[in-house]
């Protein structure tokens, strides 16, 4: 640490820590709570644990100075308030903490010492992978499983989750409460299942990565646009997850999905932090060395027989990556995919990309058909208003596309999306 004693550069100090904390937060949350709950065996007191941790690190990091190894401290710092806890309810419960098998003398389990912090200073990233198979577990719900993850894997608030979900902010936080509780009383272990076991769990897994990666990749609420700790965590749990499983297909898909999305990330944004479309985007900022290793991905995991969702969007984004230019992608081969996704993993929303690819294809007013076929499928989407809004104008509608985008900035949630919308109707005014 670099102590900071002087009372003047208090404020500088503050103005350090809280960054430090709020980065080491976004960045390694889920590695420090899942050491935690490895060693506690515990959600809730682990999380509490670590909220302790970060107040005691919002008290001493502007005096003492940031440490060396911020997440390393906020481990061993919740490690110890969760001992005291622990020791405390010993003596208030005993019964309950008998319960739990802890004691600090005689037979049985004994209660660690605060001190026994050895395999905690360094977290392992296969803690952060037997976390998220956790969350995941079969005997709990998927709506619970992508909520629970969210939240202690990838350290979302749940007002961040509950917009992602589209539900209320209290019954977002009630499914979390039901999830752990269902894991506590379960007594499900912490571990990284194996065999056939962890290919059954291998899809959900996914899927909860997946929607990790879109929600820094298009925030569904709030003024920030993208999240890139978010992309760069799915990312990485994705490698995880190809490591724990290399000869799972679908799991290279799905890497080579977001890396192909991802790669793209710099170009979204224009100078003025507002929203790009995809044919409005300077390819020259995506991604190059990225785009590399997905088209290798991908190239890879198609060559193993019958794709999957994840090979088949990323064969998607592989063929916008190829393209020079808007004009030049070879949309009648995307809408052949899309049409194939449909078969494979039919959803609403995979429709309504359908539609875009088709319009590019055989004209607006075809793309509009579908659209108007799966809207009642989503309402209230503000997605659907936006396809609806860009093939008005592309169809020469300009006035019916000018409504449709002020509805669409209505139905939104994001800032920034709020914002293009409104831009693109005032265009039409």
């Amino acid at each position: 640490m670099c102590p900071t004693s002087d009372p003047g550069t208090a404020s500088a100090a503050r103005s350090v820590a809280a960054p430090a904390l709020e980065r080491v937060l976004r960045h390694e949350h889920g590695l420090v709570l899942a050491a935690l709950v490895r060693r506690l065996g515990d959600f809730d007191l682990a999380e509490d644990a670590l909220q302790e941790a970060c107040v005691e690190a919002w008290q001493r990091w502007p005096r003492d100075g940031v440490p060396d190894r911020p997440a390393a401290w906020l481990t061993t710092v919740a490690w110890r308030r969760a001992v005291d806890r622990l020791r405390r309810e010993r003596l208030r419960v005993p019964k309950e903490a008998e319960a739990l098998g802890l004691r600090e003398g005689g037979t049985g389990p004994v209660l660690p010492g605060p001190d026994d912090t050895a395999d905690l200073e360094a977290p392992l990233a296969d803690d952060q992978l037997a976390l998220l198979m956790l969350a995941c577990h079969p005997a709990l719900s998927q709506e619970a499983q992508l909520a629970l993850t969210l939240r202690t894997v990838a350290g979302l608030t749940t007002p961040e989750i509950a917009a992602a979900f589209l539900v209320p902010e209290p019954t977002m936080a009630q499914r979390i409460v039901r999830a752990k509780r269902k894991i506590a009383l379960a007594r499900i272990p912490f571990r990284l299942p194996e065999g056939e076991e962890l290919r059954s769990r291998l899809a959900v897994v996914a899927h909860v990565v997946y929607l990790v990666f879109n929600e820094g990749y298009a925030a569904s609420a709030g003024d920030v646009p993208v999240r890139r700790e978010l992309c760069s965590e799915a990312i990485r749990l994705g490698r995880l997850l190809v490591r724990l499983a290399p000869d799972d297909a679908e799991a290279r898909g799905l890497l080579a999905l977001m890396l192909l999305q991802d790669s793209r990330r710099g170009a979204r944004l224009d100078e003025a932090g507002r929203l790009v479309p995809l044919g409005g985007q300077d390819r020259r900022r995506w991604d190059r060395e990225q785009i590399e290793e997905g088209r290798a991905l991908v190239v890879q995991s198609l060559a193993e027989g019958f794709a999957g969702p994840y090979r088949i969007q990323a064969a998607i984004a592989a063929v916008h990556a190829e393209s020079a230019s808007d004009a030049e992608t070879d949309w009648r081969q995307i809408s052949l995919l899309y049409r194939l996704l449909e078969l494979v993993a039919p959803s609403p929303l995979v429709t309504l990309n359908r539609a875009v690819a088709v319009a590019r294809v055989d004209g607006p007013e075809a793309g509009l058909a579908l659209v108007d076929g799966v809207a009642p499928r989503l309402p209230g989407s503000h997605r659907v208003a936006s396809v609806r809004a860009h093939l008005l104008e592309d169809a020469g509608r300009e006035a019916e596309a000018r409504e449709e985008y002020v509805r669409a900035a209505g139905l939104a949630s994001a800032a920034a999306e709020r914002t293009y919308l409104l831009d693109r109707a005032a265009r039409l005014a």
